[in-house]
C-alpha cells in the first residue's frame, strides 16, 4: 500500500493533471488576434435645445490592448458639407472607455445616415492599426433648434438675448 502513494507517483499525477488543465485552458482561451481593438458601446445624435447645440458621437471600449499613446481618431461626416470633422484622442492606461463627439453641427437632415470613420493609429499617428465605419441617423432635423441658446450659465438662467 505504501508503494501506491510514493512521491514519484504523486509528482507524475500532478504533472498529468497540470497538462490536462493547460490543454483545456489553451483550447478555450480567447484569441486576442480575433478581437477588434475597439467595441462600440453606443452612439448617436444629441440635441440640446436649451443650449442651441447638436452633435453626434459614440462611446468606444478597448477590447484588445492598445499601446500607450495610440491615437483613436474619428472622422465625422459634416451634414453641412465640406471635409470630415476629425477628432482625436490618445489612449492611456487610466481608462478603457473613450467618448468621441463631433463639434457643433448645422444642417442635419432627419433620417439621413451620416458616416463616422473610426481609426486606431500608432502613437506617432502614421500607421493605421484598425478601422471601422459607423453610421448614425438623427430622428429629427437640425432646423428645430433655436438660433440663440434659451439658457445661459450653470443654473440654466433665461438667456436675455433669446426671443420670447
Amino acid at each position: 500500500m505504501q508503494g501506491w502513494f510514493s512521491p514519484t507517483r504523486l509528482v507524475i499525477a500532478c504533472i498529468a493533471l497540470l497538462a490536462v488543465l493547460f490543454t483545456v485552458g489553451f483550447a478555450t482561451r480567447d484569441d486576442m488576434a480575433d478581437k477588434p481593438y475597439l467595441r462600440i458601446a453606443g452612439g448617436g445624435f444629441i440635441f440640446n435645445y436649451r443650449l442651441a447645440d447638436n452633435f453626434y458621437g459614440f462611446t468606444a471600449v478597448v477590447s484588445r490592448p492598445l499601446e500607450t499613446g495610440a491615437i483613436i481618431e474619428a472622422a465625422f461626416e459634416d451634414p453641412a458639407g465640406g471635409p470630415p470633422l476629425v477628432v482625436r484622442e490618445r489612449a492611456n492606461t487610466m481608462t478603457n472607455r473613450y467618448a468621441l463627439r463631433s463639434p457643433p453641427l448645422k444642417g442635419i437632415v432627419a433620417h439621413r445616415p451620416y458616416t463616422v470613420h473610426v481609426r486606431v493609429l500608432d502613437r506617432a499617428g502614421r500607421r493605421e492599426i484598425w478601422s471601422r465605419d459607423l453610421q448614425y441617423a438623427s430622428q429629427i432635423g437640425g432646423d428645430g433648434l433655436p438660433e440663440q441658446p434659451l439658457t445661459v450659465g450653470p443654473g440654466y438662467a433665461r438667456n436675455p438675448q433669446s426671443a420670447e
